[in-house]
């Protein structure tokens, strides 16, 4: 008797244990959508400012750069398997080659980085090219994995 109930303990913790660690994959899309729309909040002034459209702020445009690359680290997670159908403008292409998908996304987190940085100096001829090999990053990325 103590036998048959102790399988079925250890069978239920690992059945437990094994849904507790899947992903809700609409949470995930959500995630990684509200990650997204806030680094495209950050983005839209900044863009005015390269582009003298507004008025330069450095400490603003610091400030956004900073939490940008904040963001940066967060949508992979979003990513996990199971979570490309759904609500969501990710192609399949993304689980299909994971490993250049990844490199994006290690390329948008180091670019995004490298932008806060030049942006401490509030130099606006090294921040331009920063932000601009950063919005170069994005653009592949939505070009080989996102449906526009």
């Amino acid at each position: 008797m103590k036998k048959h109930l102790m399988t079925a303990i250890a069978a239920a913790a690992i059945t437990m244990s094994a849904t507790a660690g899947a992903v809700d994959a609409d949470k995930a899309i959500e995630y990684r959508q509200g990650v997204f729309n806030a680094m495209k909040w950050h983005f839209g002034p900044m863009v005015g400012m390269i582009k003298g459209k507004i008025d330069y702020d450095a400490a603003d445009f610091e400030r956004r750069a900073k939490l940008i690359a904040a963001l940066a680290q967060m949508p992979q997670e979003g990513f996990a398997e199971g979570t490309d159908a759904g609500d969501t403008d990710a192609k399949e292409e993304i689980w299909e080659n994971k490993e250049k998908f990844d490199q994006g996304m290690k390329m948008m987190v180091e670019k995004s980085a490298a932008l806060a940085e030049v942006a401490k100096s509030g130099d606006m001829a090294k921040i331009k090219p920063a932000f601009g090999a950063l919005g170069k990053t994005c653009k592949g990325c939505h070009d080989n994995f996102r449906e526009e």
